[in-house]
């Protein structure tokens, strides 16, 4: 039965695919999957849709509709799937609050604090955060926190639920970069624990600072810079002027620049900036010149040139785990996308399927039960089964005892006959009859057309007299040949080849012209063997040719 035959009968509903969709300023709305164990981008396109920089949100939200609807058709992916998406990032913080205080009291201390930027005295935010690692001091923690316009996700959502798609997570840019450089091994070196580093962000908007320590974030600063009002080389200028001094309240080991604006080249910055440490980049944008990782062969050459590395960083999922995350669809704390409410994705072999919390439980019970009864069964067959086996078992030893003593019996007659051995006797019999029959086959196969025998024996101690007529020499030895490579290890040899004449005067005689015959021999046995048999078979030949004569002096 078919795999997702049995999950349907267990009520676990047909299975779901799950789809990263990621917003970036610079491309658009990206469509992507992965393949996690090979690092390679299986599935991928994308479609221009316009962002509004100075709002933070999308601008078109029916744009981005039809820009889902023409991926999901695009790359042939059902529409009821799960969807996790990742937003460019409107606000992130950090702060220290008391110990004592609740979740509840957290997120209202929070959602007070994000209050106060321009973008939210119009707009009512959704709050996520978490704490920040090894960072609590006496009765207080702190907290890194990020904010996003509850109306932008209510209407993304709505868009998404009228499609058929069922959201299930929603990550900020920052987080799914980190991901990304982890995912791709592109900050290999700089996640290493206890290496201190600065990420360094270009936007249209300016440039950010993010302090880090292997992948724990400890610091962060943002420097709005109007970069479009530069033109040429004063907006490196610029840059560098403003960020050698920020850098200094931040000494590390590393510098990463990536630039997310086509304005910028990641590249020709690091060029421009010269501080202690070592300076890594990444054009995350139109100046890229390499793909973080492998696409696949469906993806075509110049979408993969357009793959940003927040899609991937969302694409990677679970792969990566990082000390800050965020889920937007819910409030709570150190809320991933590890939502205690989401739909789990398995994958058993080639087969994806997603089960619920609820659904879980219950294949759990279903498994246990499954589990259980055989164990209770052995409990109770098994008793029954041995009994009637051990009746059997006690029979079988009834016999075999005997039979043993039937055997002895047999045993113990044979040592007094002469301590004669049956079983050497037959395997001796065996052993000569198979010998013999062996030098019958092979003769049988290895006399040439013109070759007589005219004398063959076979003994039982595997010795072997062949004697013979031939025209000519070469089927002799062809013969001779073909014999010893049949009767391996019998060490036949060539023991007689002579003319076939009554007189010395014939043999002197004999016309060229005319054939010859050839007498030969072929023995394995000793001159003296040889000897002992020429009289036998002598004796053998008088009394044939006695037995004849009287035959003929009857009729």
């Amino acid at each position: 039965m078919d795999l997702n035959n049995i999950l349907s009968q267990l009520g676990l509903g047909a299975s779901k695919d799950i789809v990263y969709l990621s917003v970036s300023p610079g491309v658009g709305l990206e469509l992507i999957q992965l393949d996690v164990s090979t690092k390679t981008v299986k599935n991928y396109s994308y479609r221009p849709l316009e962002y509004n920089e100075s709002l933070r949100e999308i601008a078109n939200i029916e744009e981005f509709r039809t820009a889902v609807e023409e991926l999901f058709s695009e790359l042939k992916i059902n529409l009821k799937s799960n969807v996790v998406l990742n937003l460019p990032m409107v606000l992130f913080g950090s702060t220290d609050l008391p110990l004592l205080l609740a979740d509840d009291a957290v997120t209202e201390a929070l959602t007070s604090e994000v209050e106060q930027s321009y973008i939210f005295k119009r707009y009512e935010p959704v709050v996520s955060w978490c704490d920040a690692s090894n960072t609590q001091s006496g009765d207080s923690r702190k907290l890194f926190y990020s904010a996003i316009q509850k109306n932008s996700i209510d209407e993304i959502k709505n868009v998404l639920t009228e499609l058929g798609i069922n959201l299930v997570g929603v990550e900020m840019s920052l987080t799914s970069l980190l991901k990304s450089l982890a995912f791709t091994g592109l900050a290999e070196e700089q996640m290493k624990d206890n290496v201190s580093w600065n990420l360094m962000l270009i936007n249209p908007n300016g440039y950010a600072i993010c302090s880090m320590v292997g992948k724990n974030i400890v610091e962060y600063y943002e420097e709005p810079l109007a970069i479009k009002s530069f033109e040429g080389d004063e907006i490196y200028n610029a840059i560098n002027a403003s960020a050698q001094i920020t850098l200094m309240s931040y000494p590390a080991s590393y510098l990463y620049i990536i630039s997310g604006t086509d304005m910028v080249s990641a590249e020709l910055l690091a060029k421009r900036i010269h501080i202690d440490g070592i300076i890594n980049y990444y054009d995350n944008n139109d100046f890229k010149k390499d793909n973080p990782i492998p696409v696949g062969l469906d993806v075509l050459e110049d979408a993969a040139h357009r793959i940003t590395l927040e899609a991937i960083g969302i694409a990677a999922g679970n792969a990566v785990s990082m000390p800050v995350k965020f889920n937007f669809l819910t409030t709570s704390s150190d809320s991933g996308i590890d939502d205690p409410n989401e739909p789990f994705h398995v994958e058993l072999g080639s087969h994806e399927f997603d089960i619920s919390p609820n659904a879980a439980r219950n294949l759990s019970l279903l498994v246990s039960i499954l589990l259980v009864l055989p164990v209770l069964a052995v409990f109770l067959i098994v008793p029954m089964i041995g009994k009637q086996k051990q009746a059997q078992l006690d029979e079988i030893n009834s016999k075999l005892e005997q039979t043993n003593n039937e055997i002895k019996r047999i045993q113990e007659e044979q040592n007094r006959l002469n301590d004669f051995d049956a079983n050497a006797e037959i395997k001796k019999v065996l052993g000569d009859n198979r010998a013999k029959l062996m030098a019958y086959t092979a003769l049988g196969e290895s006399v040439p057309k013109k070759l007589w025998i005219t004398y063959f024996i076979a003994q039982g101690d595997g010795k072997f007299d062949i004697k013979g007529d031939c025209e000519n020499v070469e089927d002799i030895y062809t013969f001779y040949k073909n014999m010893k490579d049949s009767l391996i290890n019998t060490k036949l040899r060539l023991h007689k080849l002579e003319m076939k004449t009554n007189s010395v005067d014939e043999a002197v005689t004999i016309d060229p012209n005319m054939p010859t015959d050839y007498q030969f021999e072929i023995t394995n046995m000793s001159d003296a063997e040889v000897n002992a048999i020429v009289p036998a078979a002598a004796q053998d030949a008088k009394n044939a040719d006695k037995k004849d004569a009287k035959s003929k002096s009857k009729k």
